[in-house]
């Protein structure tokens, strides 16, 4: 599968803004997403390294976006549950 970045994005909104009214078990459920999405971005990461589509520093400054990414929607969850 290919990365494309306008759809982990367009996730990320539609997640931040799907979790505005949820209580204790939503959260659970919200973090359970975020981590999965991270996941699945990073291993379209590694894939991407491993076919040469991508080199070393540019898969490495992708996993830090994505540790970013994560910690923020994390944050928007903690603040608005």
């Amino acid at each position: 599968m290919k990365f494309n970045k306008t759809l982990l994005v367009a996730s990320a909104a539609a997640l931040s803004l799907g979790v505005a009214a949820c209580d204790s078990p939503a959260e659970n459920q919200a973090e359970d997403n975020i981590e999965q999405m991270e996941d699945t971005r990073d291993a379209q990461v590694n894939d991407m390294e491993a076919s040469g589509q991508i080199t070393d520093e540019q898969a490495d400054a992708m996993d830090d976006q994505t540790d970013a990414m994560e910690e923020n929607m994390e944050d928007q969850v903690d603040e608005t549950m």
